[in-house]
């Protein structure tokens, strides 16, 4: 049975309820006419939770975010989402499911096109990621994966950092990671470029290097409140751990942070009482995540060993 209505080329626009009703009384009658239609619908919502998470990993340029421009941006990338499914072979998922499912694909072309589907889906999905940066969406061209990744690249410049403090590389790491989430949220320039800003270092009158303007979170008398702040902005990772270490190292405030060897909960406080962060739970967050399996696995993975070998450092721009 045919699909009603065309209903399998007349989901065009996000707004088209009439098409979703028609395709659903299609499938009722044909499940299996009806299973290309409702394999690209079902890649369209991919490829739009694929885009909100793009968006979620950055900060945003704050100057200029609004709920108004934020609801703009959602239906644009439901628009998105649903053109890309719908022309050519998407992000290949429809496919995938259409040959899992039982759909069956009867011209020379359609079965080529599926014979590199599961060998190619990640490099279709990177090639939506770049359609996304030209539409205006804003991505850090570094982010790591998870923990694991997190530590793995950030491990030997946190060496250096916590071989000229004196302090556990445990220390170093869970500061970063508390200070951005695990990379996955640092201080951005209006155009996405990362400012490599790992320590939440902002730019005083006392900075002369790049700097950039985004909202923070400030404690005032325990009381949490937006503020916008500037931040100081490095070419790369080791940049931002060199002059991190630099200022604790040398400013007489931090003296207590100083040779606390594996003593997190020494360090974290010393950082605290220097007045490093204004959030009452700064100490007890290091603290945790320090010892935290996600640190614990991290290190496991890439070896204690592995740490000293700072002259092969890795790249995380690249």
């Amino acid at each position: 049975m045919a699909i009603t209505g065309d209903a399998a080329n007349s989901l065009n626009t996000w707004t088209d309820l009439s098409g979703f009703q028609s395709l659903r009384q299609s499938a009722q009658s044909d499940a299996k006419a009806a299973l290309p239609a409702v394999a690209k619908q079902f890649e369209s919502i991919f490829t739009q939770m694929m885009l909100k998470s793009m968006r979620e990993a950055s900060s945003g340029d704050g100057l200029f975010d609004s709920e108004a421009g934020n609801a703009w941006r959602d239906m644009f990338d439901q628009q998105l989402s649903i053109q890309l499914s719908q022309h050519g072979n998407g992000l290949g998922i429809a496919q995938m499911l259409m040959r899992q499912l039982g759909g069956a694909t009867t011209s020379g072309a359609d079965k080529a096109n599926l014979a590199g589907v599961d060998d190619s889906w990640q490099q279709r999905l990177r090639s939506v990621a770049g359609k996304a940066r030209a539409a205006g969406d804003k991505v850090l061209k570094w982010l790591p994966e998870d923990a694991q990744d997190f530590v793995r690249q950030l491990a030997p410049y946190a060496q250096q950092a916590a071989d000229k403090l004196g302090v556990s590389v445990r220390a170093v790491l869970a500061q970063a990671a508390l200070e951005t989430q695990w990379g996955q949220h640092m201080p951005t320039h209006g155009n996405g470029d990362t400012s490599n800003n790992l320590f939440g270092m902002k730019a005083g009158s006392s900075w002369g290097g790049a700097k950039v303007s985004v909202p923070t979170l400030e404690f005032e008398d325990g009381v949490p409140v937006r503020r916008n702040a500037q931040f100081r902005s490095y070419d790369n990772p080791g940049q931002s751990f060199a002059d991190y270490a630099q200022l604790i190292a040398d400013n007489p405030r931090y003296a207590k942070a100083l040779n606390h060897g594996e003593d997190v909960v020494g360090f974290a406080r010393g950082l605290v009482n220097g007045g490093y962060a204004t959030d009452p739970s700064y100490a007890q967050k290091i603290v945790a995540i320090a010892n935290s399996p996600a640190m614990r696995d991290a290190l496991d993975a890439i070896g204690q060993a592995a740490l000293k070998k700072v002259g092969q450092r890795p790249n995380p721009s690249e």
